[in-house]
Order: structure tokens, then C-alpha cells, then sequence
């Protein structure tokens, strides 16, 4: 842009009300005294060597923030600047502007003023970008200023997918009409312009956008329900006819290479979709109900960064002992919790501390979650009889120094895995257990000889994933009169602890919560454990291990979490700590 600069202190004037002067970023910084004059001409040196924006390369060299540069332009303009993470945003508005457009031009409708629409701008000295929305919005606008990367997360957190869905659910149910020709559905839904493929594919973006963990499709009385779980709870996406249910499990079948023509028993499958330059492997479950079959896919994002033990929000005295466990050459180290509780997300964080070249490392998993250099990995395959006992066996000639079981899912591969602990291999493995001192007992009933258990089991990590407060609308919380209870069962000098509770705001989706951290507890088998499970004692060993883990259990570490304000004491609640339970342990 070649026009003067508004000099410093005069007002700018426009020949459109609301429409920005014509100004030189690099000179309004200046002016703001946010960079120098020198700073300003090296910059001008490498944009002519770069051909990158000036704000752009001015962020990149860290001669100033975003926020900073948002700020200096709206002061030099006299417009808002607006943050993004917590301005009330209204959906009506939102969409007022296609998301086609916002993406090109980086804006986003805020607000309608009556004569006017506030607009977000990226870069409010855009004259083009002023136009064409002008143009497209059939109004008049005004400008505010906001930081370029809330805005890019702001698309995705507000241009859901959920109209887009119904619309091609409706146009799916006008192509089956009432009576559903499956034979002719089976012909053409390889077609990549048929409403049951672009339906599934806004599905899978909707839910990268959310950053969903499952999507679940379920056939009810009244209609087809699709919800996407987010952060550990389901969302309602949206409803359709419940008679497009079957198109859409039949196409997922073919995906997945299941039988189309088998409804009456579940099955399980896998397969792969690319989105967006991003691959995401797909495990698919589906189970026959009443009105037609149910699919659920959990969604794994391939090459997706793998967190290290330091990262996974263990307390640092148990990580330490953790990390003493993991240094032995044999025994058997569980991880327990439910299913979704981020048991292999831990188990391959302790994998990638113990991974080295000179150690043998088998995995067998159902499927393989995480790919990680240097270890062999096995995926069981049971249409084959390709089990993970049969698999485990396999390993157990492969002269490994570490063997990761993916699940115990049976004796026969709980008795495999603990004789493998005791011949001098250190086995990995999950368990479905409720806490780390119930296991050994898990174990027992699903018939594995006590000497084996108590000569084996090194130790017993059990844990959950409790919501973290979003960071931008967490606000102080005074305890209910249900979770003050809770807090005087913990506390045993009673007393009051402060915490916090996020209220809901446009970065969270109104949730209030944002991300996830796991809670744990670390059970290590000492001579006094290993003798009261050798006896098939559950009384002196329960009592004994409750001495050991006293306030060392997952209820103490959220509760610590609560303290530092991180999760809400609410949260605490929902995984399941309730009073009672916290008198037995303490």
C-alpha cells in the first residue's frame, strides 16, 4: 500500500463511514513506538527477500505478539479490538457470513448493530477484504480488530458441520424414498457424489474439527441420533430419519470389509480415511438393536505427537517409582481403568522411556494405537485365530526382553503374560479393574494360581481422565453442599478448599472445560503384599494396601488438581469419588 500514513495523533477519516484508511502497517507500529525505525527497515529488507506479509514476518522474528499488533492497529484506527476467546458469540450471526467466505477473507460477523455488522477482520487494513464483505453482506460494517490465530481456531469451533449434515441426511432419505432398495444402494454407494458418502465425510470433519474421540451413530424409535464424544462426553450432533441408519452402516461395512448382509450379529472393523492431509484410522463396532443396527467408530489420528511419561500429568514422587518399576528386567506391570481412561496412551509413554537398541520390544495389541521406531508390533486378528494368546506364545520365541499385551482380556492370556514375568521378561499390559487395589483379585477370579500372581505382579497403576477447566472463563466456585461432603471425607481435618469452575465461553463451547489429564494411583507390591495375595487373603491384603496408598490414591490426585484449580471439583465427582468410597480408603 503506497498512500500516506495518517500522522501521528490525527484521526482518521474515511470516504465510506466504517471503512479504514489506506495505511502501512510497518508505520502505524512505529508510531505505536511497538518496533522501531530500524527494526521496521530490516523487516522491509527481508519481505523483499521473503515476499511474506510485514505483520507476518514481524510475529515470526518475535519483534512483537499478536496480540500486540491486534491492539496497535485498533488504537491507530480508533476500532475494537475484541478477544475471541471469550466474546459471546451468537450462532444466527456467525452464519450470516458462509464459512467459504470467512476462511478467504479471515473475518467473522460478531455482531449486529441494527445499522451495521461488527466485523472481525485479521487484518483490518485489508481495503479488498472490506469490499468484497461489504458486498457479499449486503450492509454495512465496522471493523475490530482481533489476533489471526484466534480467529483460525474460532472457524473451526463455530463452523460446526451440523447443518450441513442434516441437509445431506434429508437429501440421503429423498433417495431411498420409502421402501429401501439395499441391492441398488450396494451399486451406487461407491459413487463419490451419493449423499450417504459426502454425509460421512462432513461426519469425520465435523468431528477432527471438535477434536472427537468417537463418533456414535444410533438407530432410536423416533429417528437416527448421531452424537460425537468430546472430552470424555457424548454431543448430540444431530437427528435424521432413522431409515437413512441403514445406508450409513452399510456403507461403513463396506469400509470396514464386514459382511453388508449379516444384521443380526455384531461385528467389528477397521479401516482408514484421509481428511484434510491427515489419515485417521477408524475401528468400527456394530451391534443389531432394536431399530437397526448401531455403529460406533473410535477415530485415531495417525502420527499424532506421543506423549512421554513427563507429559502425562503424573505426580512426580509416583513417576519417580514408576520409573524405578519400569527399570527392572522382569514381573508384570498393569495399567487399569476403564475403557477410554488413556491406559495405552501411559503404557506407550512408558514403552518410549524404556525403548533402547540393545532391548527387544514386542507389542500385540488390538488394533496397534501408536506406531513407535524400533519395536515389533503385532495386531491380533481373530477371524484368523490369530489370538493374543497364540501371538504371545509366537513372542515368547522371539527372544524379546519387553512384551507389551495389549489387553488380559482371558486366563489363558493372563497366564501366558505372568509366566512370561516370572522367566525374566518385563511384561506391559491393561486390565479392566475399577482401582489398583481390586486387581490382583481380577486376576485370581479369572482362575490365575495365587503364587503366580503374588510372584509376578511388580506393580498396579490405575487411572481416569478428569476434564481440565478451560483456562479463558475459569472463575472461583464455592463448593455444594455435595461437594463440600465429599471434601470433609477427604480432608480429615476438615476444612475448606478453594477451587475454581469454568462458567462457559466461546472457546469452550459453553462446556466450561477444556482438555483432559489423567488422575492415577501406583500400587508396588512389597514381601508383605506379595505374602497376603499368596494366601488369597482380599481382607489383610485390602487393609494392607490402603495403609500403602494412603493418600496416594486417584481421589488424592484429583483433589490436588482441584487445588491448583485445574479441573473443578464437580469433575472430581463425576469419575465416580464419592464419599463413602473415600472413607474405606483413607
Amino acid at each position: 500500500m503506497n498512500q500516506a500514513v495518517v500522522a501521528p495523533g490525527a484521526v482518521a477519516t474515511a470516504a465510506v463511514p466504517g471503512r479504514p484508511e489506506k495505511l502501512r502497517l510497518g508505520d502505524v507500529l512505529v508510531q505505536q513506538r511497538l518496533i522501531s525505525q530500524e527494526q521496521l527497515l530490516q523487516t522491509l529488507a527481508l519481505q523483499k527477500q521473503t515476499g511474506k506479509k510485514m505483520g507476518r514476518l514481524l510475529i515470526e522474528t518475535g519483534l512483537i505478539t499478536e496480540e500486540l499488533l491486534a491492539n496497535g492497529l485498533a488504537r491507530q484506527l480508533r476500532i475494537p479490538f475484541v478477544n475471541l476467546k471469550t466474546f459471546p458469540f451468537r450462532a444466527d450471526v456467525i452464519k450470516l457470513l458462509p464459512e467459504s467466505a470467512a476462511r478467504r477473507f479471515r473475518a467473522l460477523v460478531l455482531e449486529d448493530k441494527g445499522d451495521a455488522l461488527l466485523v472481525a477482520l485479521a487484518d483490518p487494513l485489508d481495503l479488498f477484504a472490506y469490499d468484497e464483505l461489504t458486498r457479499l453482506l449486503k450492509r454495512n460494517i465496522s471493523i475490530a480488530a482481533v489476533p489471526e490465530s484466534q480467529l483460525a481456531l474460532a472457524f473451526d469451533r463455530l463452523y460446526r458441520r451440523t447443518e450441513e449434515i442434516s441437509g445431506l441426511a434429508r437429501a440421503l432419505e429423498k433417495d431411498l424414498g420409502d421402501a429401501v432398495d439395499f441391492g441398488e444402494l450396494t451399486a451406487t454407494v461407491g459413487t463419490e457424489g451419493a449423499p450417504v458418502v459426502r454425509l460421512l465425510q462432513s461426519l469425520f470433519e465435523d468431528a477432527m474439527q471438535v477434536g472427537a474421540s468417537d463418533v456414535h451413530i444410533e438407530p432410536q424409535e423416533s429417528g437416527l441420533q448421531i452424537r460425537v464424544r468430546v472430552d470424555g462426553v457424548l454431543q448430540t450432533q444431530t437427528q435424521a430419519d432413522k431409515r437413512i441408519g441403514g445406508a450409513l452402516a452399510q456403507r461403513l461395512k463396506l469400509m470396514a470389509g464386514l459382511d453388508i448382509s449379516e444384521k443380526r450379529l455384531p461385528q467389528d472393523g477397521r479401516f482408514s480415511v484421509r481428511l484434510r492431509d491427515i489419515t485417521i484410522d477408524v475401528r468400527l463396532s456394530t451391534l443389531p438393536t432394536n431399530y437397526g443396527e448401531s455403529a460406533v467408530m473410535r477415530l485415531l489420528k495417525q502420527g499424532a505427537g506421543m506423549k512421554r511419561l513427563n507429559d502425562i500429568g503424573m505426580p512426580a514422587d509416583m513417576l519417580k517409582r514408576f520409573r524405578e518399576v519400569l527399570g527392572r528386567t522382569s514381573g508384570l506391570v498393569l495399567v487399569t481403568g476403564p475403557t477410554g481412561s488413556g491406559k495405552t496412551t501411559t503404557l506407550y509413554a512408558a514403552l518410549a522411556e524404556i525403548n533402547a537398541a540393545e532391548l527387544k520390544v514386542i507389542t500385540v495389541e488390538d488394533p496397534v494405537e501408536y506406531r513407535l521406531a524400533g519395536l515389533t508390533q503385532v495386531q491380533v486378528n481373530d477371524k484368523i485365530e490369530l489370538t493374543f494368546a497364540r501371538v504371545l506364545r509366537a513372542c515368547l520365541r522371539q527372544d524379546p526382553d519387553v512384551i507389551l499385551v495389549g489387553e488380559m482380556r482371558d486366563p489363558e492370556t493372563a497366564e501366558i503374560g505372568l509366566r512370561a514375568a516370572i522367566t525374566g521378561h518385563l511384561v506391559l499390559s491393561t486390565l479392566h479393574t475399577r482401582d489398583a487395589i481390586s486387581t490382583p483379585f481380577r486376576l485370581l477370579d479369572m482362575g490365575v494360581p495365587p503364587f503366580m500372581v503374588a510372584t509376578s505382579l511388580q506393580a498396579v497403576i490405575a487411572q481416569r481422565l478428569v476434564r481440565l477447566n478451560c483456562t479463558d472463563c475459569a472463575e472461583p466456585h464455592t463448593a455444594t453442599v455435595q461437594e463440600q461432603s465429599w471434601l470433609d471425607g477427604m480432608l480429615a481435618t476438615g476444612g475448606m478448599v478453594s477451587s475454581k469452575r469454568g462458567r462457559g465461553c466461546s472457546s469452550c463451547n459453553g462446556t466450561g472445560y477444556s482438555g483432559r489429564q489423567g488422575v492415577y494411583e501406583l500400587l508396588e507390591m512389597d514381601a508383605s503384599l506379595t505374602q497376603s495375595a499368596s494366601r488369597s487373603d482380599p481382607a489383610a491384603f485390602m487393609k494392607l494396601a490402603r495403609d500403602r496408598m494412603k493418600g496416594y490414591t486417584m481421589a488424592f490426585h484429583a483433589l490436588e488438581l482441584v487445588r491448583q484449580g485445574r479441573t473443578s471439583l464437580a469433575e472430581a465427582l463425576r469419575i465416580g469419588f464419592d464419599v463413602d468410597d473415600q472413607d474405606e480408603q483413607g
